[in-house]
């Protein structure tokens, strides 16, 4: 366990390093740790508990192990803040405009496993969150980079789903690849092949994540590296180029070992090919740092499970799955009652 001491003249400071820490922790694979770690900072003197750099590591936390409306409450208490509140917000936008941490544009994952009545009230719940986006954008103010809130504006743009806006996206986007000072800027042509995606327009867009696929890897890019290499592998999975998704699929574990999406895509690939064993252990991996809580990952581990004849396995994930999410669309029918019959047969 990493021990924090804390001096409250420097409880500032002491954060910064702290949510470097927590992605650090969370590019090794080690999230695990990071409640201690918290638990110690919090304990470290009398005003760290209320400190709005601790509220900040907490909601990066929460973030990072896919509880978006527990990570939003604590950047909320952040938000204010002269020193945590840019960032803050600014994790706030990203979470709105994306709370379950999709691939934006990809299509290998589009509504598996839910039916129309919980598709519409995500829907819904989607465009009241994007709504929220708006709202904090117009809050920002000089502290954020200018290109950055122009990124921003765009995929809230995007959000909203309508053509016509992300088509207004995509020209920010273009206009900001071809004027930005930087040689190649990630953001900008990860935006263009994202609403080239969003347009069913897959050739652009296979061609704009080619070229980031070529790029050399950096710290400050890194998210957009890495969203990046899972859209490009989204597009590869539904062309059948499963090989060429599984290469990038682990350059984004290289950088990422806490990345759920990676491994999701991972055991869907070994699903396609009937290695349920192979699927079922990337799933599992998914499944953890995911933090248990992403029901179509667990549905789809149950599924594995018993399709490798895991039957005890299968039955605890979908208990798991139902203890919160008692109407999951075919979990009780498909899996639950199927593994079940199988341990008495």
């Amino acid at each position: 366990m990493i021990q924090l001491r804390l001096k409250r003249s420097n409880l500032n400071s002491h954060f910064v390093a702290l949510s470097r820490l927590i992605d650090l922790l969370r590019r090794a694979g080690k999230l695990e740790d990071v409640p201690g770690i918290l638990a110690e900072a919090e304990k470290s003197s009398s005003g760290a508990s209320m400190d709005p750099g601790l509220s900040f590591c907490k909601g990066l936390y929460e973030w990072y192990v896919g509880n978006p409306t527990t990570a939003v409450k604590h950047f909320n208490m952040a938000r204010k803040d002269s020193e945590w509140g840019e960032r803050a917000t600014e994790n706030m936008i990203t979470i709105c405009i994306n709370p379950d941490n999709d691939t934006v544009g990809g299509e290998t994952f589009d509504n598996v496993g839910a039916d129309s009545v919980s598709a519409a009230a995500k829907a819904d719940s989607e465009q009241s969150a994007v709504r929220t986006a708006e709202r904090l954008l117009k809050e920002v103010n000089s502290g954020m980079s200018p290109s950055r809130v122009r990124v921003l504006e765009n995929y809230a743009l995007m959000a909203s789903k309508s053509k016509a806006n992300i088509e207004k996206a995509l020209s920010g986007f273009m206009e900001m690849a071809t004027t930005d000072q930087q040689p190649e800027n990630i953001p900008a042509l990860l935006g263009m092949a994202t609403a080239y995606m969003m347009l069913k327009q897959t050739p652009r867009a296979r061609n704009q994540l080619k070229r980031i696929a070529k790029m050399d890897w950096n710290p400050n890019d890194a998210d957009e590296f890495e969203k990046s290499w899972l859209l490009l592998s989204d597009i590869y999975i539904n062309s059948g180029k499963y090989d060429m998704a599984t290469d990038l699929l682990k350059k984004c574990l290289q950088h990422n070992q806490s990345s759920s999406k990676a491994y999701e895509y991972l055991g869907f690939i070994m699903e396609k090919e009937q290695s349920y064993q192979d699927a079922a252990f990337n799933y599992e991996r998914a499944w953890t740092y995911s933090n248990q809580s992403n029901p179509s990952i667990g549905y789809k581990l149950a599924f594995n499970y018993m399709k490798a004849k895991k039957y005890v396995d299968a039955i605890d994930i979908c208990h798991k799955v139902l203890s919160v999410h008692s109407n999951y669309p075919r979990m009780r029918k498909d899996i639950l009652e199927k593994a079940r019959l199988a341990l008495r047969t």
